[in-house]
Parts: C-alpha cells; sequence; structure tokens
C-alpha cells in the first residue's frame, strides 16, 4: 500500500498552463487530474463516459446547447457521457477531473487546446 499523502496546492505550483490536465493519482481505471482554467474551451463531448468537474478555487461556468451552469470552489458536477458542453472561466479557475485513463480533453474535436495525455505530476 502507498502512503504517499497528495497535497492539491502543491500540485498545482508545478505547473502554470491553462487546459492542460495533470494526472495525480489513478484509482482502477480513473484517473484524477488537475487542471488550471482561464478563458474559453471547445465545444466537445464524449461519447463513451461521464465526466466529473470539481471546483477547487475560483468560479466555473459551464455552457450546453440548452442552459449554462456556474460552479464555485467547493462543488461538482457530473457531464453524462454523449452531452455536448463548453467549459470556461472569466478569471484563473483550479479544477479536478475524474474521468477514466486515456480521455482525451477535446475528446473528437482536433483544437489548439488538445492536451497531451497522461502527464503526471
Amino acid at each position: 500500500m502507498q502512503t504517499k499523502v497528495i497535497n492539491f496546492n502543491d500540485k498545482f505550483s508545478l505547473f502554470n498552463q491553462h487546459w492542460s490536465p495533470r494526472v495525480i493519482a489513478e484509482m482502477n481505471d480513473y484517473q484524477f487530474k488537475l487542471v488550471k482554467v482561464e478563458g474559453e474551451f471547445v465545444w466537445h463531448e464524449h461519447a463513451d463516459t461521464d465526466e466529473v468537474f470539481i471546483v477547487m478555487e475560483g468560479t466555473l461556468q459551464i455552457a450546453f446547447r440548452d442552459q449554462n451552469i456556474t460552479l464555485q470552489a467547493g462543488e461538482m458536477f457530473v457531464i453524462p457521457k454523449g452531452v455536448e458542453h463548453k467549459p470556461m472561466a472569466k478569471e484563473e479557475c483550479k479544477i479536478m477531473i475524474i474521468e477514466p485513463r486515456g480521455i482525451v480533453n477535446t475528446g473528437e474535436v482536433d483544437s489548439d487546446r488538445t492536451a497531451l495525455n497522461d502527464q503526471w505530476i
């Protein structure tokens, strides 16, 4: 059994790039990823998996084709598989995403926001 405690603030201090998820842990086939976001992302979906957004610091907005939601620090939202969405933040926001290993952050959309996968810190 590994007994290393993961400190979110320490991990967030290790990178500055926005929209570039960093893996901090795995559980079964799921990865826990920290992401700094600012500005608008791209419209995308994940056809085969749900996606969890947990706001650690700041405010995250998620646009859907028929509505928008706003998440504050300490709140989370599960986006069902196949639902098109576009995250955005007016100011830097720190979030955790939980999703299966191998999921591309932009789904099937090829974008300059498409990040390398499996980037550990």
